[in-house]
């Protein structure tokens, strides 16, 4: 099961709550799950079309507690999708007019009759918790987040104009920086960011998803820092190796040119030393020496074993010039 799964399981097995986030749930899964077909002679239909048994389920238990309303429940088989079912729940007539009229779509005039005024919701989400709730059912119904192993990247598909203007209008007033684009005729509100999105997932309620994303992020931070030190480590040992090739050959070079029996003792047991152990480091090789050396002493001795090679070197250009007609 994906992270988006995870989540939304999580969030579908939250108590329902007060009737205000009741209602404000249904708004939010009206306007990314339901659809609206009028009939003629006041005769109207509310249905919601969702690919979740666990949605389904949340949706029939969200009618019954906030408007007492029963939606017919049925499947429909695509088979143009592998044989994929969706869960059709459908109201009609007073029973739609029911849930309308309670969401501020259609208004009840003097004479007793119902007129559909608007298309989208407009139910006021005054309190905290309406907003939480409202923003959870829009991810229930049209949201999806990437897997953080790979990426931290979190949606909202908002079908209508108006629905998008209010998911920026909730998302700045709750903290969390909106990015909005264009895909397919339709607005889609995105988070970018770990922490944008464990706020996100905090805020609908899904304490649990937000424990393991952080997980996630613990995890990867620890694979990145222990990928950092691995390179760091065999840029070091690279390092280590080509500046004890040049030593090996410095002392050749000395002993060639000089002989290494001319060197003070301390620097004929250390160029001897390099010579027998030419992979070793300088730490290794000041432990070799009798008495042993710490790292910065056996340094010290290759400073001065190196300046003695600058001197046979510069002899040399000089004997080249002047034997230069």
């Amino acid at each position: 099961m994906s992270f988006s799964s995870l989540a939304k399981e999580e969030l579908l097995r939250l108590p329902l709550g007060k009737n205000c986030c009741v209602m404000s749930e249904l708004s939010a899964l009206v306007q990314t799950s339901g659809s609206l077909q009028l009939r003629g002679g006041g005769r109207v239909r509310v249905t919601f079309r969702v690919e979740s048994a666990g949605l389904a389920r949340r949706i029939f238990r969200l009618l019954g507690a906030g408007l007492e309303l029963t939606p017919r429940l049925h499947f429909v088989q695509h088979a143009r999708l592998g044989g994929r079912r969706s869960c059709v729940l459908t109201l009609e007539d007073e029973a739609a007019q029911k849930l309308l009229l309670s969401l501020h779509m259609m208004e009840r005039g003097e004479d007793g009759g119902v007129t559909l005024r608007r298309t989208t919701p407009r139910h006021p989400m005054t309190r905290q918790c309406c907003r939480r709730s409202f923003l959870r059912g829009v991810f229930l119904g049209a949201g999806t987040m990437s897997d953080p192993e790979k990426d931290y990247h979190f949606e909202l598909v908002a079908g209508e104009e108006s629905l998008c203007a209010t998911l920026e209008k909730l998302l700045e007033k709750s903290g969390l920086p909106v990015h909005m684009h264009q895909r397919k005729g339709k607005c889609v509100v995105y988070l970018k960011g770990c922490q944008h999105i464990a706020d996100m997932l905090t805020l609908m309620g899904a304490s649990a998803a937000t424990m393991e994303l952080e997980n996630i992020r613990i995890k990867k931070e620890i694979r990145n820092q222990v990928n950092r030190a691995m390179n760091c480590d065999e840029k070091n040992a690279e390092r280590q190796v080509s500046a004890a090739q040049k030593q090996v050959e410095m002392i050749k070079a000395i002993s060639i040119q000089r002989g290494l029996y001319t060197l003070p003792p301390s620097l004929q047991e250390i160029a001897r030393l390099r010579l027998e152990h030419p992979e070793e480091s300088l730490t290794s090789l000041g432990a070799l020496l009798d008495p042993p050396v710490g790292k910065s002493g056996v340094n010290h001795r290759m400073r001065r074993l190196e300046a003695i090679y600058d001197e046979i070197v510069a002899s040399m250009d000089v004997l080249k010039k002047e034997d230069t007609p």
